[in-house]
């Protein structure tokens, strides 16, 4: 059974599932990294697509994707950090993705766009930057299957966990409670043993890591120290 950590605003939760951020890994080896940190025990594969137009830098697209798909079972959890989204939803769906996750701000409907996910057979998510007030999520929560909170601004990894996004991140997830949805609260940016556990305790129950994992010589312990974080910092 998964450790419990304890959390400060709802009972015990079960911990978190870890989504390791292929940014972080080694780009030359791309398909053999996705393949390791899915041995070592991660539960998905987060997959930052950046445009170098909505955020300024660009990553890679669906070919990329689609290239990487049968080197690794695990989930493929695709964010979209490109400005219009619409257009490529079905190429990434195509290429593999399982959760596709856009920005509010990324198209002028974010219902109509959540909508088109869904209809290509995968689940859907809302990414909030820091400055995005979680009313930009309140109005699509039924058609909502991922929140993901960024904590830091987007664009670039090993950025530091902005403290801030602590509060946001608990107001989530009274709004998730309450809405009797089953539906992932995940956290980006700056994420490691010793910022996860304020994340748990705030509610959150998907954490994504790119240094924190593909900067470690250990795959997998690094992986085991976000899961259980508090025994990993002890």
């Amino acid at each position: 059974m998964s450790p419990f950590v304890t959390n400060r605003y709802n009972p015990p939760v079960p911990a978190p599932l870890i989504a390791p951020s292929l940014l972080a890994a080694d780009f030359a080896r791309l398909g053999e990294e996705a393949a390791a940190v899915a041995r070592a025990g991660a539960d998905w594969l987060h997959l930052d697509i950046m445009d170098g137009h909505f955020v300024p830098n660009i990553s890679f697209g669906p070919v990329v994707v689609k290239a990487l798909r049968r080197h690794a079972a695990i989930p493929f959890d695709v964010h979209l950090m490109i400005a219009p989204a619409d257009p490529y939803l079905a190429a990434f769906a195509d290429a593999g993705a399982d959760i596709i996750s856009l920005h509010p701000e990324a198209g002028p409907h974010l219902h109509r766009s959540l909508q088109t996910i869904r209809a290509l057979g995968k689940k859907s998510g809302v990414v909030l930057n820091p400055a995005t007030p979680v009313e930009s999520v309140a109005h699509v929560l039924d058609i909502t299957d991922l929140i993901l909170v960024m904590s830091v601004n987007p664009g670039f990894g090993g950025q530091s966990f902005l403290q801030s996004q602590l509060a946001k991140i608990a107001m989530l997830r009274r709004m998730i409670d309450a809405s009797g949805r089953d539906i992932r609260l995940q956290v980006d940016g700056g994420v490691t043993a010793q910022t996860a556990p304020d994340c748990i305790a705030a509610g959150a129950d998907v954490l994504v890591a790119g240094t924190a994992v593909f900067g470690q010589p250990d795959y997998a312990a690094a992986i085991a120290g976000l899961r259980s974080p508090r025994r990993a910092a002890a």
